[in-house]
């Protein structure tokens, strides 16, 4: 059943967009990219697999820490009366209790901290490897950035800083839509790290990811729009032309 995301998958989609960038655009650094998300993804599935895995030791050390504090509440009840044939009185194990109390606490607060060491620690290492995923995101917006449509559909004079022009219309569009693959591959892997440790923290942390990668997604798709919407209307505007110079052969025959 499709309930749970395959590492496997995404790393085998991860290859495939490589291979077919390097197709396509055998010289550009989008391959590279590409070349390092592989590797980026292969890393994160075993970190997010490693996270996943209960740690036994914590739990260990707490059941004994909550043990012994049981063992030191009963030996301090029991030392108001050590004799066998005493009787016990309310009082005095109220009193016995509260004379214990403060000891109780710190032992309750360390077994607490020891049984909370375990999600810390994985809750760092999942934000660690965000902040990493998020990196990448913002490396490939810059792989994008100056790949303006307009430039493609107008071309206007260059300045010496101007980039430069290599890809046309079609070359432009393919481009861009692989960059938005590749941030659409960001938030899967991303997403590795919460479906089996539902921490709010890492849960929150993934959440930003997607949501970065799915604004820069819509920016790129904007660029994506606008190159179609221009390749539609090229079509129709050489049909409107040769409508008109078929209109003033005719006018001309009359």
């Amino acid at each position: 059943m499709f309930l749970k995301l395959d590492a496997a998958q995404i790393l085998a989609t991860s290859e495939r967009l490589r291979d077919r960038i390097r197709e396509r655009f055998p010289t550009a650094n989008l391959v590279r990219v590409a070349d390092e998300l592989i590797l980026v993804t292969k890393s994160h599935a075993a970190r997010s697999l490693q996270i996943q895995q209960p740690s036994y030791w914590p739990r260990l050390v707490g059941i004994v820490a909550l043990g012994l504090a049981v063992t030191f509440l009963v030996v301090a009840v029991q030392s108001v009366h050590p004799e066998v044939g005493d009787r016990w009185k309310l009082a005095d194990v109220i009193q016995a209790i509260e004379s214990s109390l403060g000891a109780m606490v710190f032992l309750g607060a360390a077994v607490v901290s020891i049984w909370s060491l375990d999600v810390r620690g994985k809750r760092r290492r999942c934000l660690t490897a965000l902040h990493e995923m998020r990196a990448m995101a913002h490396i490939v917006d810059m792989h994008q950035l100056t790949k303006d449509p307009e430039r493609v559909l107008h071309r206007g004079k260059d300045t010496k800083s101007s980039p430069e022009r290599t890809f046309d219309r079609e070359q432009l569009a393919r481009y861009l839509d692989y960059c938005s693959e590749m941030l659409s591959l960001m938030g899967k892997v991303a997403a590795l790290y919460v479906q089996g440790f539902p921490d709010a923290v890492a849960l929150s942390a993934v959440d930003d990811i997607e949501d970065l990668t799915g604004s820069l997604s819509r920016k790129i798709w904007q660029k994506i729009v606008i190159l179609e919407q221009a390749m539609v209307a090229q079509p129709t505007a050489a049909a409107a032309r040769d409508d008109t110079s078929t209109d003033a052969v005719d006018k001309e025959i009359r």
